[in-house]
């Protein structure tokens, strides 16, 4: 590798500084592997009709999809950790190959039990690729370009909310359900050869503590959870043993779960955030939203193919109005919080509508015309909008510098696990309801149950035997949407008392991209977290630049900046010689056109030529010391609501300590950034 391929690739904290091309592939192919995470939440709910119509297992309906969320949840808890530790390449790559195996599983099950497990597998291989791919790009993306990009590869969530219906019904229709998995082969595979070719292999700064025990009793009293929650009832009476031993196991777990939070070294969720309003009340009600979003997209295609009689493809069509709601109020009140720092106005409204919107869907039954079912699910979709765009920018105001990391990616944490509970409870409900009035319709119509396995069947049946039926999916489908009105109605007693805090610095810019409001799992640190809000003031401020030379009382301009930061970068950092044909070469231009200019640098005193290579004189070594101090206390002056005190000695002294970090690498992109302009 030769010296202007290493400058290429190392910067002055140690972080690759890429070609804008090998920067757009790195993010392409970390864009795919989140496209296929994150798709996996979606495509199969339009599937999920004919799927039971082919295994069987009606009752676990909900399950497909509440394995792989449950799963996917509890995968972001270690992946970032385990990226620290094995290099967040590897471990991206690790967390396709999971996926690959179990989306090929997941196409070739036989019955429902097995499809289930591997959709767990789908989930934890899923996790992976989500919270590696956040950390690659704060490895590989500029920061004043971290915001933009990750913003990008959180709209990668919406997307898939919009097409992974729209393709589960078209491969159900046009081929077969299994294909909404088989799919994942071919393009995961590209993905994994992708990785190898063009990510580069990082580990984090520091070797990480992860809370193992943590992980076991929170997945052990979230798994016990969600299981009694969705066996009672069907599988087994509320009143049963294994019913009331899942439930008092899983409060015995979670109590251990928070035993030994207190006790850890870095615990996955510390138990003192808790003890901020704020973020208590954030994450209840990014469950709540997670819980209706999920649970709504689970049960829609039920009704739209059982009751309403479209096809599996169609259906995912007549989801889009909930969709196209969520986008549009996800992105006017982020453009509002943004001008204005109100936002307690917006998850109020929110789970009003919501409510609202929910009692509405359970109304609808075999005579709801087309036009009403869009308007409703429009309306659900504005108040999901509306309710969780802020909430994470909400949690990470309000929480210290330590806890930076912990609370923000804690209250994704909640809303996945809404998520999952979701799709469970309202599967429960719906079985219930289900299994007390199909059989009566079943009896009417003088049809057996493998008649009517799937929608396709029931709808080819004389309109004389369907019309019992389908009447006997509209009651039972009435029930899970009129079960989450309350909770709904509780998410706005909650969002009431929700405080309103005035916006940190930055803040308000990072609510105005619509991936931000989609809040895709992630799992960083406090120091990870401060340096993306040195990012976005970067980004924010045109000037930054400008302002740091001139309060670095040097008298240097840009252009003299630029040639200063280069040579200090090659002879401090990476060791090796300075030279102007390596500079020529990164620039593409010829040799020697920038004779001229290292000529004025040495004649103003700042380098000295020496074998073809440059050094510092002292007037020089004292210049960029002082350019960097500036950037150092620039950074401290735009950062100062975001550190800890000064009386917190240690924690003050490492927030300085990242800032330091942040300063140099922004120092090194300079370079880039003069020369552009």
């Amino acid at each position: 590798m030769s010296e202007s391929t290493t400058l290429d690739a190392i910067d002055e904290d140690g972080s690759p500084t890429l070609s804008r091309r090998q920067i757009n592939v790195i993010f392409g192919t970390i864009m795919l592997g989140m496209l296929l995470a994150a798709l996996d939440q979606t495509i199969v709910s339009t599937a999920l009709p004919t799927i039971v119509g082919d295994l069987g297992g009606s009752q676990h309906l909900s399950w497909v999809v509440t394995s792989y969320i449950l799963a996917q949840t509890i995968a972001c808890v270690v992946a970032g950790k385990f990226g620290d530790l094995f290099g967040r390449k590897r471990v991206f790559q690790v967390s396709v190959v999971i996926f690959i195996l179990g989306s090929l599983l997941c196409g070739l099950a036989q019955d429902m039990g097995f499809l289930i497990g591997m959709r767990a597998i789908q989930g934890i291989g899923g996790g992976g690729i989500t919270v590696t791919a956040t950390a690659l790009i704060g490895d590989v993306i500029p920061l004043r370009e971290r915001g933009k990009y990750q913003g990008m590869l959180g709209a990668v969530f919406g997307v898939t909310t919009v097409i992974g219906p729209l393709l589960g019904g078209f491969f159900t229709d046009q081929l077969s359900w299994r294909w909404a998995f088989y799919v994942n082969v071919p393009i995961a595979i590209i993905v994994i050869i992708a990785a190898a070719a063009t990510i580069p292999g990082l580990k984090g700064g520091v070797r990480p503590k992860i809370d193992y025990l943590g992980v076991v009793f929170v997945a052990l009293g979230a798994s016990g959870l969600t299981l009694a929650t969705s066996w009672g009832g069907t599988q087994y009476a509320w009143g049963s043993p294994m019913i009331i031993g899942l439930f008092v196991g899983s409060v015995a777990a979670l109590g251990v779960f928070v035993y030994v939070e207190l006790h850890a070294d870095e615990p996955i969720l510390p138990m003192r955030l808790f003890t901020k309003k704020v973020f208590t009340i954030a994450s209840i009600l990014s469950f709540i939203v997670g819980f209706a979003m999920v649970g709504a997209l689970t049960f829609l295609p039920s009704y739209l193919q059982y009751v309403a009689g479209a096809s599996a493809t169609s259906s995912g069509v007549r989801l889009l109005p909930m969709v196209v709601g969520l986008l549009i109020t996800s992105l006017l009140s982020g453009q509002v919080v943004g001008r204005t720092g109100r936002y307690k106005i917006f998850p109020i409204a929110g789970t009003v509508i919501m409510a609202v919107a929910l009692y509405l869907l359970s109304t609808m039954d075999q005579t709801t015309s087309t036009l009403v079912q869009s308007l409703y699910m429009l309306i659900l979709g504005a108040g999901i909008g509306l309710a969780m765009q802020v909430l994470t920018i909400v949690v990470q105001n309000t929480s210290d510098y330590r806890d930076l990391g912990s609370a923000t990616s804690g209250v994704t944490f909640f809303r996945t696990l809404g998520s999952s509970f979701g799709a469970s409870i309202m599967g429960t409900v719906y079985a219930n309801r289900l299994d007390s009035v199909l059989p009566k319709a079943l009896a009417e119509a003088g049809v057996s149950p493998s008649a009517v396995s799937d929608p396709t069947a029931l709808h080819r049946l004389p309109e004389a035997q369907q019309t019992p039926i389908i009447a006997a999916y509209a009651e039972a489908l009435h029930t899970p949407f009129l079960a989450v009105v309350p909770i709904a109605v509780i998410g706005l007693l909650l969002a009431l008392v929700l405080p309103q805090v005035k916006l940190r610095g930055t803040s308000g810019d990072a609510v105005k991209s619509a991936g931000e409001g989609f809040a895709m799992p992630v799992s960083q640190t406090s120091d990870e977290q401060l340096e993306t809000i040195v990012g976005r003031i970067v980004a924010n401020t045109s000037d930054a630049t400008e302002q740091v030379l001139a309060r670095s009382g040097t008298d240097i301009d840009p252009a003299t900046a630029w040639g200063l930061i280069g040579i200090r970068i090659r002879t401090r950092v990476l060791d090796i010689p300075a030279r102007q044909d390596d500079a020529e070469d990164r620039l593409g231009i010829p040799h020697g056109v920038l004779t001229s200019y290292y000529d004025d640098l040495v004649d103003a005193g700042l380098i000295v030529r020496t074998d073809n290579a440059f050094a510092f004189t002292e007037l020089g070594a004292r210049t960029m010391d002082a350019i960097g101090d500036a950037w150092r206390d620039w950074l401290l002056e735009q950062l100062r609501e975001w550190l800890p005190a000064e009386d917190e000695v240690e924690l003050a002294a490492r927030a300085r300590g990242a800032v330091q970090r942040s300063a140099r690498r922004a120092m090194a992109e300079q370079q880039k950034e003069i020369v552009r302009a």
